[in-house]
């Protein structure tokens, strides 16, 4: 048998990333393709950015002949709408563009979609409605295809709704006890990859995987206290007494998550995905196992029977606190400018009139100090400029101690220390410019 070419679509996420790598160690030909890879992430030639969401059909007819593509396993999605993330794009109208590039591209292609489990009829989110016509469009082409639906997807890595999981289970903290009592069928993402093997091996005229739609999960039941259980006994927390939070706390974080996201940060705990994780994640993973063999693993297997290294500890405990991070220098620089420069300018302005400043450089110093620092906090709320707001920040904060040192030296011995405690604040912000990789 000719090596199969297998194109990921999306190889920068959670599961695109794993597969990847897998299929490549399975002895495929895989071409990874993502909007962008952090430098980690070119592990290959092959490893390709592209701006996938833009290309019509014709030009993802002409990468499928390009590279001789046999199967192409799309992993895209995002969980909610707002900035560079529209749900409707992503999920269905790009969808419908590869359907016509795979009938139009000359070569006999399978389609591996990822999708979601859950009964149609409790579909709510754009997410999930989304994800569903996508279905749709996919059984009525023609095209031979495997939807997959996965359950709770558990990695190596953690992303979204996964890191909060190991974040929760780091902390002696649950959510409300409703919410702990849904249904939450795991499946290890080795599973995922050994099920795309499994029907990138066989051939595309085989008509017991013409059309196929699986869940993709361990048989046994548990809820999401049982996941969140294992990763306590993984991380060594399980002993502690956990308090269960209110439900308005949760809806609130959701709501809050929300705002966030239309700064362009994408929070695990959003409206979408409480809605999703209040729905549960259940299915029938019986015919997924009668045609494959496969024999899903535990949770226990999944997560790893050693106890969680160094590196996935610091993880869990830093991963909620990064938001607060974030949060407490966006609100430092913002309140920083804006006292001095409406609530008490007149004192501020007299700091510089004291040590001999010339008055006509008092005032456009006063005001334009203050506008630099609440810009700095403007550049840090956003996802984007994040970076550069914080090496902003690190650089004024350093000419500020080196200004005063210079010019006003007699601020250091303050009573309050203000001078003192911009030490700390540098290497918060030094804190938050190291963690603001997502994958």
């Amino acid at each position: 048998m000719k090596q199969r070419t297998i194109l990921v679509l999306g190889t920068s996420g959670l599961i695109g990333r794993f597969v990847t790598d897998d299929l490549r160690v399975r002895g495929f030909r895989v071409v990874g393709l993502a909007r962008s890879l952090s430098p980690a992430q070119k592990m290959s030639a092959l490893d390709i950015e592209l701006p996938i969401l833009s290309l019509d059909a014709s030009a993802l007819a002409r990468l499928l002949r390009e590279h001789a593509v046999d199967v192409v396993v799309n992993c895209l999605g995002v969980l909610q709408d707002g900035p560079g993330s529209d749900t409707k794009a992503v999920h269905r109208d790009f969808v419908s563009r590869l359907l016509q590039a795979i009938a139009g591209s000359g070569r006999a292609i399978r389609l591996v979609h990822i999708s979601i489990p859950g009964a149609t009829d409790a579909d709510r989110t754009a997410f999930a409605t989304t994800k569903r016509e996508a279905e749709r469009l996919i059984g009525a082409s023609g095209i031979s295809h495997a939807i997959l639906r996965p359950g709770f997807v558990v990695a190596p890595s953690a992303y979204g709704g996964s890191a909060m999981l190991r974040a929760l289970a780091a902390f002696p903290l649950d959510l409300p006890a409703a919410e702990m009592a849904t249904p939450f069928q795991p499946v290890a993402v080795d599973d995922i990859s050994a099920t795309i093997a499994w029907l990138a091996a066989r051939d595309i005229d085989d008509p017991s995987v013409k059309a196929a739609t699986w869940d993709l999960m361990q048989s046994q039941p548990i809820t999401m206290a049982g996941v969140i259980k294992h990763f306590r006994l993984a991380l060594g927390t399980a002993g502690w007494p956990a308090v269960a939070m209110p439900s308005f706390m949760l809806d609130l974080g959701a709501r809050v998550g929300d705002l966030a996201n239309h700064f362009g940060w994408m929070p695990p705990m959003r409206t979408t995905a409480i809605a999703e994780l209040r729905r549960g994640v259940t299915g029938d993973p019986s015919t997924w196992i009668a045609a494959t063999g496969i024999v899903p693993k535990t949770l226990r297997d999944a997560i790893g029977r050693h106890p969680a290294t160094i590196q996935d500890k610091w993880f869990a405990r830093l991963f909620l606190i990064k938001a607060l991070v974030v949060a407490s220098l966006v609100v430092f620089w913002l309140a920083s400018g804006f006292i001095a420069l409406f609530v008490s300018y007149r004192a501020a302005a007299a700091i510089l009139s004291s040590h001999d400043f010339p008055p006509s450089l008092v005032d456009p110093i006063t005001i334009g100090t203050s506008l630099m620092d609440m810009g700095i906090g403007v550049l840090i709320a956003f996802r984007r400029t994040a970076a550069t707001g914080l090496v902003a920040g690190i650089i004024t904060s350093l000419g500020y101690m080196l200004g005063a040192a210079i010019l006003t030296p007699d601020l250091w011995i303050e009573p309050l220390g203000a001078l003192v405690k911009t030490g700390p604040a540098i290497v918060l912000m030094l804190v938050a410019l190291l963690m603001l990789d997502n994958r």
